[in-house]
């Protein structure tokens, strides 16, 4: 097993060396920021000492190697997992407390980078730990975004974004690769010359942006292997100083402001208007196109022109549509820069790009304005031209005569380009990430295509790592856990499992219970040092973190705590066990109903407040700005994990894994991996309601349902409604929530009302069990238990063994 730590004194005498070289001062002056660049360098310098070897070792490497597109990856801090992966965590700690520095302050002194913002990107994330951990060379490529998507403040009971400026004391894990500057261009127009007989084709008059890579190293756990997270910057070949321009003041001329400065600045540009969907289609082509041509050079470096042998050398795994656009510009590659003929350049593409779809909402399946793709990529709209002819000569032949159905596979359609049907059409596999998600592809949003193609279509669960949302983030609840059954689990985590006899074993329930006590107060310095608020740590703590959308149904957890309230207010002998009721999610700032939910939540927590007796019971806390450094101090105190989504809507979910291994009990629809968590610990330790997903989807087909059924039925529902827009939540704007008040009674496509019933009885019984501390504690290390088949490693696996066949 390779030697991957320092030992103490050589990263004391580094920190302190580091602190005086780089910032001329001695450990006693330094701030806190100047501590953490010391630190952080010198754990740097640690994966640095590993990276120059695994470069080394790559310029004679010959074998297979993928390359992950995705447009976000939200990574979270870096030091302490770097730290855990180089088993160098406890050495850091005990040197910074010989020189008398709290470590926790100094860790919180690193900026999240402002990568990524959901599952999609934290997705990627832990594929790319995974990845590393278990040898398997990979480079993530993505945008180097300035800032992110937003800080979210919440000012007078409504959500405010804020710029996210995490490079604003720079990055000291990236190092620049100018040397792989890449030129991707956008607009001009197309001409065709014959050369021997041949038509070859040129874009002139484009518009240039170079693509400069900068690489984040991402090590293994515990061995050797540092793969690349490549982000890419954009940056104009003409941005020296116009001195003319600056000399008469035309100071915007002289900087040569143009395309080059907006395309790294956010992450998801608002698309509800024509020029914020551009930036997002500029976007999305500027990294894949950068990627795939610096893939192709690597390929030529290792094999030369052997372009037959590039399926089994390199493969390119696109996350969601957003990176679809690779399809195309390696077709464009292949032939206008390598001479291969249409049918060669096809046939090598369709076997070495792989797409993972991750929802099954038909308005979330991305689209691009046909005139759009033309004007700003006039090569690349040629190219899809051409597949779409060749794709619905394939169609005719298998469907005849039946227009409709062609006009719904096909990539070209209705003056839109339809990405999930180029994805699906020209990838040599096609995966769901959970088992239902899978069969949901297959039987409704791809029907058609599986029964044209079905050898494509798989599906692969998702996965989260242990390493980070365990090992890192509880590390009480590790050292418990390790000293029950020992630490094989760190490499495998389905050993996990050698923990399920302790659920009956009294004196390992209480330490387990400790556990959840000491993270609750961890959770609660946290609220503090973001938000300057605790609250009751003998309270259940019950959270719902993850992005706001009305699918996701945070809606049903407010309308559900509301009806708590009035129950606790109108009758003087209502009991039920205290509750925090944790939310945390940042809505898009163009989604009107999704914030406006969140000023529903942020009302009921101010109407709860001023009564101290639904205090007693109840508190509503929401968490400001919600990021990777929030859930990792969330999930390890949760005891209950909301995970509520409409039924068929969720395509996995990845909160739900971290919770359960952090030993919450989830409470949710079968939806997602609920249904295989359901599977792992038995129905018997979940909590299950709702409509199932065939149900909800009959009913969605046949146009709904009445809502008003339900409100005339139900008088709790009834009186919660009525209070959302008489000024009881919010007197001073009593028809501020008059919107989710009228979808809910007349347009309720997430069926919130519909399992209200189902959603409330269920969780009367987790009411009714926590009282019974053996019996939860009991289920709660069940779950951690069962919670290894759910970690990435597994995941990067069943890639592997299925589609990417890198080792």
């Amino acid at each position: 097993m390779p030697t991957t730590s320092f030992d103490k004194e050589s990263i004391k005498q580094s920190i302190i060396g580091k602190v005086q070289r780089y910032s001329g001062r001695t450990l006693a002056d330094a701030t806190d920021q100047q501590i953490y660049q010391a630190v952080a360098s010198t754990i740097r310098d640690q994966i640095m000492q590993k990276w120059v070897t695994a470069r080394e070792q790559d310029k004679t490497y010959m074998g297979k190697r993928l390359y992950y597109l995705s447009v976000e990856f939200l990574t979270g801090r870096s030091l302490h997992c770097n730290a855990v992966n180089l088993c160098s965590m406890e050495n850091v700690r005990e040197a910074l407390m010989d020189l008398g520095i709290n470590w926790r302050h100094v860790f919180r002194e690193e900026p999240e980078p402002g990568l990524g913002n959901g599952g999609l990107g934290r997705l990627a994330a832990c594929f790319m730990d995974s990845l590393a951990s278990l040898g398997m060379p990979a480079m993530g490529c993505t945008i180097r975004y300035e800032y992110g998507l937003f800080r979210q403040r919440l000012v007078d009971g409504q959500q405010v974004e804020m710029p996210d400026n995490w490079l604003e004391n720079g990055n000291v894990w990236e190092v620049a690769a100018p040397d792989d500057t890449m030129e991707v261009r956008f607009g001009g127009h197309v001409e065709s010359y014959e050369i021997g007989g041949r038509t070859n084709y040129e874009v002139r008059d484009t518009h240039t942006v170079l693509a400069v890579p900068y690489d984040m190293p991402i090590a293994g756990y515990d061995n050797d292997t540092v793969n690349t997270l490549r982000m890419w910057r954009a940056r104009s070949p003409r941005e020296e100083l116009n001195f003319g321009a600056f000399s008469s003041g035309d100071y915007d001329k002289a900087l040569e402001r143009d395309l080059a400065n907006i395309i790294c600045k956010v992450l998801y540009p608002e698309d509800n208007h024509a020029e914020g969907k551009r930036l997002r289609l500029i976007q999305h082509y500027f990294f894949t196109s950068a990627t795939l041509q610096y893939a192709v050079k690597d390929f030529k470096r290792r094999f030369g022109t052997r372009f037959n042998l590039l399926p089994e050398k390199i493969t390119v795994q696109i996350n969601d549509t957003h990176p679809g656009l690779a399809i195309p510009e390696l077709m464009r590659i292949l032939m206008d820069q390598e001479g291969l003929g249409w049918d060669e350049a096809q046939a090598i593409v369709c076997k070495t790009i792989a797409y993972t779809n991750h929802t099954v909402m038909s308005e979330a399946l991305e689209k691009w304005p046909q005139q759009m793709v033309r004007d700003q990529l006039p090569r690349i709209y040629m190219i899809l031209e051409e597949m779409n002819r060749r794709l619905c000569d394939r169609l005719w032949n298998a469907y005849p005569g039946d227009w409709d159905r062609i006009a719904h596979m096909a990539i070209l359609a209705y003056d839109q380009v339809h990405m999930a049907n180029l994805c699906v059409a020209m990838s040599y596999a096609v995966n769901g990430v959970s088992k239902l998600h899978g069969e949901i592809l297959k039987n409704t949003t791809f029907h058609d295509y599986y029964t044209l193609m079905p050898e494509k279509f798989t599906y692969i669960t998702n996965g989260i790592t242990h390493r980070r949302w365990l090992m890192a983030c509880n590390t009480h609840l590790r050292k418990l856990i390790t000293e029950a059954i020992g630490d094989k689990w760190y490499k495998e985590p389905q050993a996990l499992e050698e923990l399920l006899p302790f659920a009956d074993d009294k004196a390992f329930r209480e330490q387990f219970q400790k556990v959840k006590q000491f993270n609750k107060h961890q959770f609660n310095n946290m609220l503090f040092q973001r938000q300057g608020m605790r609250v009751e740590e003998d309270y259940m703590y019950d959270a719902q973190c993850k992005r706001l959308h009305e699918y996701k149904r945070q809606l049903l957890n407010a309308l559900h705590i509301h009806v708590l309230y009035n129950r606790i207010m109108d009758n003087p002998n209502y009991t039920m066990v205290p509750r925090v009721f944790i939310f945390a999610a940042k809505a898009s700032p163009g989604y009107y109903k999704a914030k406006l939910i969140i000023r529903y939540i942020l009302a009921l927590a101010k109407l709860i407040e001023k009564s101290p007796r639904a205090r007693q019971m109840l508190r509503v806390v929401f968490v400001e700005n919600y990021d990777v450094t929030a859930a990792e101090a969330i999930m390890p105190a949760t005891e209950l994990s909301e995970q509520l989504s409409t039924a068929g809507k969720e395509a996995s979910g990845t909160g739900n894994m971290k919770f359960m291994m952090n030993g919450a009990l989830t409470i949710g629809t079968l939806d997602g991996a609920n249904v295989e968590i359901s599977e792992q610990v038995g129905m018997e330790n979940i909590y299950i309601f709702g409509m199932r997903a065939e149900t909800a989807g009959a009913l969605e087909r046949e146009g709904g349902y009445n809502p008003m059924n339900v409100f005339e039925q139900n008088a709790e529902i009834r009186r919660a409604l009525m209070q959302m827009i008489d000024g009881t939540l919010m007197p001073e704007s009593p028809t501020a929530l008059q919107a989710l008040y009228h979808d809910l009674m007349f347009d309720d496509r997430y069926f919130v009302m519909k399992d209200f019933g189902s959603y409330s009885m269920a969780q009367h019984r987790v009411n009714e069990d926590y009282q019974n501390r053996d019996k939860w504690l009991r289920m709660a290390v069940i779950n951690t238990a069962k919670s290894g088949v759910f970690a990435s490693d597994r995941t990067i696996r069943e890639y592997n063994e299925k589609i990417w066949h890198l080792i």
